[in-house]
């Protein structure tokens, strides 16, 4: 670990690896270690059905500051995914040509 990673803020983010969905940021917090030990917390605590569900925990490094309200912090990360999303190059989109030259 960095001196970097103790001064960074992490989102804590609740999101469902079997639906893609994320039920959004539960915390933000500042240092690695902390991102850690909340992430275990909240591991630890969750209902065995909703692991079972398919609901998993996970961090992020985030320039949000740490204590950020949950549902703003979800509402300016969706916004910034949104917007790193618009600024992706397209995929070029390949069309398939019948060839005209047959062999036989």
């Amino acid at each position: 670990m960095n001196r970097d990673d103790n001064n960074s803020t992490f989102a804590i983010i609740l999101h469902n690896v079997r639906t893609y969905r994320s039920a959004g940021v539960i915390e933000v917090v500042r240092g690695m270690r902390k991102a850690e030990l909340t992430l275990k917390e909240f591991q630890s605590s969750q209902n065995p059905a909703e692991y079972h569900e398919g609901w998993r925990y996970f961090f992020e490094k985030t320039e949000l500051a740490a204590g950020t309200d949950p549902a703003q912090a979800t509402h300016l990360r969706q916004a910034d995914l949104e917007l790193r999303e618009s600024k992706q190059p397209q995929e070029p989109k390949f069309t398939i040509r019948a060839s005209s030259n047959h062999h036989k």
